[in-house]
């Protein structure tokens, strides 16, 4: 993979990937750092992924294991919580649905949440969840069947989200 298609994998994929991320973890923020990461590793190891079937997995992959470690890491003391060294990014303001996604999405058990991220907001299919997880299709059909249950009990139990409602 050469510089512009790099260029171009990243101009195509970060937004993505970020978005897929977040709803994974639920902090915007750590989403972008890990995604980032991701990339600068990516662009080492770009003749390898020159060969990878999906690159872009490659590099979801990678984000998802760097805010694992991360989080461990923050947990266990080692690294300071105070992240106030950098000036804060403009975004644009969730929209209350997403926010009742996200918050939603936290609530599930982590296989669960992957797993819906994974086949929903990344779009995989069944079979490439099962793959990126490591895990058999059989586990991934469950994981989403219960996470959707799941999810559909807690959106209903939130007043500012109903699916097909319109607002004023």
């Amino acid at each position: 993979m050469d510089e512009r298609e790099f260029d171009d994998f990243y101009t195509t994929s970060f937004s993505r990937v970020v978005g897929q991320l977040y709803a994974m973890i639920g902090s915007r923020d750590e989403a972008e750092e890990c995604v980032q990461e991701a990339f600068v590793r990516a662009w080492a190891h770009r003749r390898q992924l020159d060969k990878a079937e999906h690159p872009e997995a490659w590099v979801r992959t990678t984000a998802y294991r760097l805010a694992v470690s991360r989080w461990r890491r923050t947990m266990r003391g080692r690294r300071p919580q105070d992240r106030a060294v950098s000036a804060p990014l403009e975004s644009a303001a969730p929209s209350e649905s997403h926010v009742a996604l996200v918050s939603a999405l936290r609530q599930l058990p982590e296989a669960q949440r992957q797993a819906l991220v994974l086949h929903h907001i990344a779009d995989l299919p069944v079979h490439a969840v099962a793959r990126e997880v490591g895990v058999p299709e059989g586990t991934i059909k469950a994981r989403l069947s219960r996470g959707r249950a799941a999810l559909a009990a807690l959106l209903s139990d939130d007043t500012g989200f109903q699916e097909g409602a319109t607002h004023a």
